[in-house]
């Protein structure tokens, strides 16, 4: 009778483990679309990076200002110091503007990071538009480099009414593996000595 109800369970549990692993196996398919339209709504990876020529940023400019503010911070894996050119700017909806941050290394070895940002409130990544940014780069600082970083970008006309300040937020972190190749590539290389 125990080696009935132990059969029983091994296959309740087979069953169980089955389906597990066929669920991992659609989410697995599931976790490519479903990240695209996550990066899609909050603008994480680029995706509210737009190419835009002068004519028609010209043509979508209006005359609604807006309040950008402009926060900045560092992962505490890495020793940098990362601050915001400015905290707050008041924008144009539709017209290019600049917005700049400084990076100092305070360390002595090289340092590679990488910023990702976010937008806030979350319904105006959408409208919130970057030209050019040093976040979608690597980026890298000697020790002791004091670095000005820009932002391009312009706010889409279309942006809601209720909407009347925006946060464009940065988060620097260390690129461990890239800074770890970089300060091997640079201790192993040759002397260059002349031993004549």
């Amino acid at each position: 009778m125990a080696d009935v109800n132990l059969q029983k369970s091994n296959r309740k549990l087979i069953r169980v483990l089955l389906l597990v692993a066929v669920g991992m196996f659609g989410f697995g398919f599931a976790m490519a679309p479903l990240y695209d339209i996550f990066c899609d709504v909050t603008g994480f990876g680029g995706r509210g990076v737009q190419v835009v020529n002068a004519t028609e940023l010209q043509q979508l400019q209006n005359q609604r200002e807006i309040t950008v503010r402009f926060d900045a911070t560092v992962n505490s894996g890495l020793n940098w110091e990362f601050k915001p050119g400015q905290n707050t700017k008041t924008v144009k909806l539709g017209e290019l503007s600049t917005a700049s941050y400084t990076t100092y290394n305070p360390g002595e070895e090289p340092v590679i990071g990488h910023a990702t940002y976010n937008v806030a409130p979350p319904e105006a990544s959408l409208y919130f538009v970057k030209t050019e940014c040093f976040c979608f780069t690597e980026q890298l600082l000697s020790g002791g480099e004091l670095k000005d970083m820009p932002v391009n970008f312009y706010i889409s006309p279309d942006l809601p009414e209720n909407i009347n300040t925006i946060t464009l937020s940065y988060t620097f972190y260390r690129d461990n593996k890239a800074t770890l190749a970089l300060n091997h590539d640079s201790s192993s290389t040759p002397s260059t000595t002349n031993d004549t």
